[in-house]
């Protein structure tokens, strides 16, 4: 039997400690990429709940219920001694939060923890899906996938942003890949709320921007989270890459991957070439 059926595999009634299947807490925060890439390590823990980030619930409801960590106290210097009751109910704790911080495990010693990396150490051979796999014991290959999946309604979708400056290739080169893009099929361009682009569609939550970039025909972007949820509904996705590793971060599926210095010709070309 391989880790990935031992993890996944119930036990008999009655196997815990408590009379019971074994209740498995998830703690995942990070940003939306980290979110991603770590799917298919939780959906094996087959976890009782998990908390995230507030921003990056909508991808983990599919899998069970999902809830602010920060709602549920964790980023308390001290914890509250309802939280601690609350992280008492479960018979198993697999945290990438709290791994550096001192403080936090030697107030939550003695429960069911088990502390992870959160991010993927500098000079990882590994791509980070298979990183987080490993660390609980998987083997690797697996590709993220998200519930939100949609036929093509014949639309490319562009996100010209990511989470640090460094990582965007420029505007001006997005708008002439639309340009030629455009030639074959309309192009709409989304954003974040803090992020300025005129005309760009907007959602409040991922999950609403999740349902609307599930019909695109294709997607372009960054190295970014938004890149890796459209691959993760299953869109065909050009991701351009700059000064971070692709072997590590970029997305798994139907994916492009393609350098900064690429011309914007090339990026479109290779866009509607991988069009569903």
């Amino acid at each position: 039997m391989g880790a990935a059926e031992r993890i996944a595999e119930k036990p008999a009634p009655g196997e815990s400690a408590r009379g019971r299947y074994p209740r498995t807490l998830v703690i995942r925060p990070g940003a939306i990429g980290d979110a991603i890439v770590s799917l298919p390590a939780v959906e094996l823990l087959a976890p009782a709940e998990i908390w995230s980030t507030e921003q990056t619930t909508p991808l983990f409801e599919h899998l069970a219920p999902a809830r602010s960590l920060y709602a549920e106290g964790l980023d308390r210097l001290v914890l509250t001694e309802a939280a601690l009751e609350k992280l008492r109910r479960f018979d198993r704790i697999v945290s990438w939060y709290g791994a550096q911080r001192e403080d936090f495990r030697r107030q939550v010693a003695g429960l069911a923890f088990e502390f992870h990396r959160a991010i993927p150490p500098e000079g990882c051979a590994s791509h980070a899906v298979d990183y987080y796999l490993q660390q609980i014991g998987a083997p690797p290959g697996a590709v993220p996938r998200l519930p939100f999946q949609a036929p093509p309604a014949g639309y490319a979708v562009i996100h010209p942003f990511s989470g640090s400056p460094r990582k965007n290739w420029p505007l001006d080169q997005f708008r002439k890949t639309a340009a030629a893009v455009q030639r074959r099929m309309p192009v709409y361009w989304c954003a974040g709320p803090e992020e300025d682009l005129d005309g760009a569609v907007r959602f409040p939550n991922l999950r609403g921007l999740a349902l609307w970039l599930a019909a695109a025909s294709v997607y372009i972007g960054n190295d970014s989270g938004i890149t890796h949820v459209a691959a993760a509904c299953g869109v065909p996705a050009v991701a351009l890459f700059g000064p971070t590793d692709a072997r590590v971060w970029a997305p798994r599926g139907r994916v492009c991957v393609l350098p900064f210095d690429t011309p914007p010709e090339d990026v479109a070309r290779a866009a509607l070439a991988i069009a569903r």
